[in-house]
């Protein structure tokens, strides 16, 4: 098939800059962004959903993310995503009837060894959910598992910063329950999510080595209990649970709960960006990305497998959403082609969530994606990332005039939204909308087309009320709307009333390129 070149197609996601009227802890309202207010102000343009049953989670009081977020814009379905999977598979039971299942049981009760759970102990239902745990701690001593250790990773980003203590209390008193003289499940280490064990994009693998060291060797300072490491963290440090260090429950000077051969380990996160580099040091013998000091033989899964293509894991409990018929398919058919570029900490999403969780290229030929590596500091401290460099690159694709759809990833909305800190947010906003005043002009002067929107929303709501009525920093999504705008300088397009989601704008892509697009998707909002 031969495609007739159109203009090209231009789509910037604006990670974490939601649509929200008040302007209360609003850094997106605050920031001085005049090329978004000019575009908003002259150009067709709406708001779409972005969370909850609009990207496949289990209702709309689910914040969407950017995983599902990016699936959602790449294919153009709806498919249930992440905690609404693992739902449906623990309510209808196949989990506990799954080979994998049955596998990491038997080799606990075999060898009389502990079965570990490693992962976020929270309800934000972006990464996990504490749900899911409890419900496996509970079948776990209905299947004659006599010894239980859990692994805590504590979350402060898509929850309120400062709650910890509420989920180490509600995981305890479900122990607390089931522990007698056949069942002894505790707690025996943890940390904050972003100094431990969830790194992404192999962007810092010594937050993976730390959370090694802490969970498997059980190296680190020692406590009493979570509740005491806690509570201590936090008079010695100024920082909210994701940045709280790590440290490993002991009783006598020992850690109760290493990972030793013979044991089971579940990882217990649904969601993959954050799962895979802890995955590969179990999984791989041959890994080299640290001194793991020893490496136990274990039985290792995950919630998910969370990279089908790297099979990773081997092992997992619920098998994932099989994503067909995506955009990059149906465009790599037409010839038409493709270049996709973000900086490290959301390269993986517009490549491979786009793609429908699969990596590599549909068609080499067709298709040119660029990482620019990420800075390894702290995002409040450089709200503009590599937002400057990532815009030099996609301006130079355009130019080049070999591309017919462009997309990209601003990562800084989102990124920075979660320091919780609100004046660098504000600079985060500020600094993509100097990128798109940079892209604007390029775009008028190659004729193209381009089209804003974003994953879902952060920076929009930096704010929440405490008690008291006191502003309490957020640093998790927000359930707002995301803005889609269509910048044209040639032609007026005119947009449908309708609700719209963000499974909608691959078929307006498609529309804007002139191809027709597969019954399956949802429709084109022009």
């Amino acid at each position: 098939m031969i495609y007739m070149k159109k203009r090209p197609v231009v789509l910037v996601v604006m990670d974490g800059i939601g649509i929200n009227e008040d302007e209360f802890g609003n850094a997106v309202k605050a920031a001085h962004k005049p090329t978004l207010d000019m575009i908003m102000s002259n150009h067709p343009n709406t708001i779409i959903k972005a969370h909850g049953l609009a990207v496949g989670l289990p209702s709309d009081d689910d914040m969407g993310n950017s995983e599902v977020g990016h699936n959602a814009l790449g294919c153009g379905q709806i498919y249930s995503q992440g905690a609404k999977l693992v739902n449906q598979s623990i309510d209808n039971g196949k989990m506990y009837t799954s080979e994998t299942w049955n596998k990491v049981i038997d080799n606990c009760t075999e060898n009389n060894s502990t079965l570990h759970f490693i992962g976020l102990l929270s309800d934000g239902n972006v990464h996990s959910n504490i749900e899911h745990l409890k419900a496996m701690v509970v079948k776990a001593k209905e299947s004659s598992i006599k010894k239980v250790r859990i692994h805590a990773l504590l979350d402060g980003r898509d929850v309120l910063a400062t709650s910890a203590l509420e989920y180490v209390a509600d995981i305890e008193n479900v122990l607390r329950v089931l522990n007698d003289d056949s069942f002894d499940a505790r707690i025996a280490s943890g940390g904050g999510r972003m100094k431990i064990t969830m790194d992404r994009y192999e962007a810092n693998w010594d937050m993976v080595k730390l959370g090694w060291e802490t969970h498997v060797l059980g190296l680190g300072r020692q406590f009493d209990s979570a509740s005491n490491a806690i509570s201590t963290y936090r008079k010695e440090y100024d920082v909210i649970d994701q940045d709280l260090p790590p440290f490993v429950i002991a009783e006598d000077g020992s850690p109760i709960g290493t990972i030793n051969d013979k044991d089971s380990v579940i990882l217990f996160n649904f969601r993959g960006d954050r799962a895979i580099e802890i995955s590969m040091a179990f999984d791989y013998e041959d890994f080299n990305k640290f001194d793991r000091v020893r490496y136990p033989d274990v039985v290792y899964c995950g919630m998910l497998q969370y990279d089908g293509d790297l099979n990773l894991p081997v092992n997992y409990l619920v098998t994932p959403p099989d994503i067909k018929n995506t955009l990059s398919e149906l465009l790599t058919k037409h010839r038409i082609r493709q270049y996709a570029i973000s900086e490290t900490q959301k390269y993986g999403h517009v490549t491979y969530f786009w793609n429908g969780n699969k990596s590599g290229k549909f068609d080499e030929e067709l298709e040119e994606y660029l990482e620019i590596p990420s800075d390894r500091v702290s995002f409040d401290e450089r709200p503009w990332m590599k937002a400057a460099e990532v815009t030099d690159k996609l301006i130079e694709a355009l130019k080049s005039n070999k591309y017919d759809f462009l997309r990209v990833n601003y990562p800084n909305g989102d990124m920075v939204g979660h320091t919780g800190s609100f004046n660098s947010t504000r600079i985060a906003v500020e600094t993509v909308d100097l990128c798109l005043a940079r892209l604007v002009k390029v775009v008028d002067e190659m004729d193209a087309i381009l089209v804003i929107t974003a994953d879902h929303g952060n920076a929009d709501e930096m704010f929440e009320k405490a008690k008291g009525g006191t502003a309490k920093a957020k640093t998790s999504h927000t359930l707002n709307p995301v803005p889609f705008i269509i910048y044209d300088k040639k032609q007026k397009h005119e947009l449908k009333v309708g609700s719209f989601g963000l499974a909608n704008v691959a078929a307006t892509i498609s529309t804007l390129l002139d191809i027709s697009y597969p019954d399956v998707w949802e429709k084109s909002m022009i």
